[in-house]
């Protein structure tokens, strides 16, 4: 259990001092700064106001990018202390290959979720400072949205980079993955309705497949019932589900697929030539 904090701890500090996590951080501590100068609060859009709106400009924006951003920070993660020869200096120590990747794990997963959850936090605290109404329920819902979906990304990144040999491999795979999924959430769904190709119980159950698109339907759902905002697909998935029982899925089912994909990349970590 030592070694294992202990390489959490060399990973988060490797990652801090790297230049991508700045960037990382700007990134979505910037996107709140800008929403609060342009006044997002102060507006109401189809029913939208305050604290409400921006949080869910955030989480419209964030579907996107943090899925991106996980993949390509961490598919190289392994891969690239395997190309650097860090992997063999480290294996030289008394640690186990167990110890070794969790711990990898545990340091990124701090570094990748801090930040998500630290912007939305201070938007929380800055709409308390001025008196907006804060949506708590709301905000605890995003947090454990944001958290199962940083969880399966970094378990398809671990599960990836336990696998290929070098970092530009790595790198193309998990771009193919963003954008196959990022097509998926409605371009192509939408496309397969409309052409009466397949019945309507498969495209649901192809969307439920992809943590992005569970995402984004529970996330709007929670200010939108209706989903009046949101495309046919996800009008038939919460038809289909209680509005409920979708939420508490859509937290769930990410956080299951990302351990999955996790275990699935130890079992090939454990099992490959290391160097």
């Amino acid at each position: 259990m030592k070694n294992l904090a202990l390489i959490a701890y060399l990973d988060l500090k490797e990652s801090l001092r790297a230049k991508w996590f700045l960037v990382y951080s700007l990134v979505f501590g910037g996107m709140i700064a800008l929403f609060f100068i342009a006044g997002v609060t102060q507006s109401q859009v189809m029913g939208f106001s305050g604290l409400s709106r921006l949080l869910l400009m955030y989480i419209q924006v964030t579907i996107v990018i943090l899925p991106i951003f996980i993949l390509i920070t961490t598919v190289r993660s392994i891969s690239g202390d395997r190309d650097t020869h860090i992997l063999e200096y480290m294996l030289s120590f008394p640690i186990s290959l167990k110890q070794y990747y969790w711990g990898k794990i545990l340091g990124r997963f701090i570094t990748v979720f801090l930040p998500v959850f630290f912007a939305m936090f201070i938007a929380i605290v800055y709409g308390f400072s001025i008196g907006s109404a804060i949506p708590w329920s709301i905000f605890f819902l995003y947090t454990g949205l944001l958290f199962s979906l940083s969880s399966a990304f970094l378990g398809i990144a671990f599960f990836i980079s336990s696998f290929v040999k070098t970092s530009e491999v790595a790198l193309g795979i998990s771009f193919f993955i963003w954008i196959f999924l990022l097509a998926f959430i409605d371009i192509a769904l939408i496309s397969l309705m409309m052409q009466n190709r397949f019945e309507e119980g498969l495209i649901i159950t192809i969307a439920l497949l992809n943590p992005m698109e569970i995402f984004r339907v529970a996330a709007i759902s929670l200010f939108d019932p209706s989903l009046t905002v949101m495309g046919p697909v996800a009008f038939y998935i919460l038809d289909t589900f209680k509005q409920t029982t979708f939420v508490m899925f859509s937290i769930l089912y990410p956080l299951v697929l990302g351990i999955v994909f996790a275990f699935l990349g130890y079992a090939i970590f454990s099992k490959k030539d290391l160097v």
